[in-house]
């Protein structure tokens, strides 16, 4: 699945959330984004359905290995 810069942009800032409080929910993200809620639940979905993250029963937000992957290059490209 071709992942657009605003799933690279999500997967991103859950990789910094994550190093930064340990644990991300939608909320989290939308936040610090500065996106509605509703956006970061579509973009959600749409990484979930491409194997980028998985959500917990307590709908903490996680990335897989792929997701991680991703996300470390985009915050180097960023740098």
């Amino acid at each position: 699945m071709k992942l657009h810069a605003s799933g690279e942009d999500y997967l991103e800032t859950i990789l910094l959330l994550q190093k930064e409080k340990g644990m991300v929910r939608s909320v989290d993200v939308a936040r610090y984004m500065e996106v509605s809620k509703p956006s970061v639940c579509h973009a959600v979905s749409t990484l979930k359905e491409g194997g980028f993250l998985t959500m917990d029963v307590d709908f903490f937000l996680h990335l897989t290995d792929v997701g991680r992957e991703v996300a470390e290059q985009t915050y180097e490209k960023h740098c």
